[in-house]
């Protein structure tokens, strides 16, 4: 690889909870796509940077591709596949402590479908939780199963760190020569408003083992200044909606006595205050928006 300054768009994909955003956060060095142990949590195109001396990639996040069942999910669907094909790279991921399934061979026929020129790795994911022989059966697996359409097989653990220099450099490896899209320290594109309603959707998530993930959508309604703090103490006021399909789901959302929403208050503005470094004072209402995953109107109004 010559000295040249690289730059491309690297997307990775796979099943749902294959660890997708937790490898773009270790690129990144911050969190900047959120991660959770429920499938399909993340809505938007959320682009990671990494920078270095002589190179930038722009990391593109995307929702698990999942054969689709309502409106939400078909939207979902098609937002994965734009990316796929105007991307230079495409990691997919293959959790090393699952065979490999139905799911994984159709996912990589979409790929093969939709992007059929653009550079393939296998990301062999999660290796911390496995047997170095078990790594060694998956990448044989993975070899025999993906290895004549994929250009480099990888295995890594973003939450060991393991791998992660390596998965770089091949990474590195496989973009053309080009200039910084990106001023250097800057670390995504998402607006702060979408990173807030998706720190505040991650903690929501947190421990419901409900259809919850599907059915819950955030929307920042309010961010201002608090009038009359001293200029060295600044405070944000962040209001929020979190918006339910049926009225159980708002019980689950909210808990008993509302002590689940002022956890899920708690822990989103520990992370809003890491991301934007100011104190903030968080409000979060639930509302019930009825069948909103199946209306293309609030579909609209929600952000889709």
């Amino acid at each position: 690889m010559s000295d040249e300054f690289r730059s491309g768009f690297v997307c990775f994909v796979g099943r749902p909870n294959t660890g997708k955003s937790t490898l773009t956060n270790a690129l990144v060095g911050q969190k900047v796509a959120i991660t959770s142990n429920r499938p399909q949590t993340t809505r938007h195109t959320i682009r990671g940077i990494v920078h270095r001396e002589n190179f930038q990639i722009v990391l593109v996040d995307t929702p698990g591709l999942h054969r689709p069942r309502t409106l939400l999910g078909k939207r979902l669907n098609e937002l994965v596949k734009d990316t796929y094909s105007e991307v230079d790279v495409i990691g997919f991921c293959i959790p090393a402590d699952e065979g490999i399934g139905p799911g994984d061979r159709w996912i990589f026929e979409q790929i093969s479908a939709v992007a059929p020129r653009t550079t393939l790795i296998v990301v062999v994911t999660k290796t911390d939780k496995v047997s170095r022989e078990k790594v060694a059966e998956q990448l044989i697996a993975v070899q025999e199963e993906f290895g004549a359409k994929a250009a480099d097989i990888v295995p890594v653990s973003a939450t060991a760190g393991q791998q992660i220099d390596v998965l770089t450099d091949v990474l590195v490896s496989h973009l053309e020569p080009g200039p910084a899209f990106y001023p250097d320290g800057e670390l995504t594109d998402e607006p702060e408003e979408v990173l807030m309603a998706e720190l505040i959707r991650e903690a929501a998530l947190e421990g419901v083992r409900d259809e919850l993930p599907h059915s819950l959508a955030v929307v920042i309604d309010e961010v201002e200044e608090r009038e009359g703090r001293p200029e060295d103490d600044p405070l944000l006021d962040v209001r929020a909606i979190l918006y339910v399909e049926r009225d159980s789901q708002k019980g689950i959302v909210i808990g008993k006595g509302g002590a689940r929403l002022r956890e899920v208050g708690t822990a989103a503005r520990h992370q809003i205050e890491k991301l934007l470094g100011t104190k903030v004072f968080l409000e979060l209402r639930v509302k019930v928006a009825k069948n909103w995953q199946r209306d293309p109107k609030q579909l609209g109004r929600l952000g889709f």
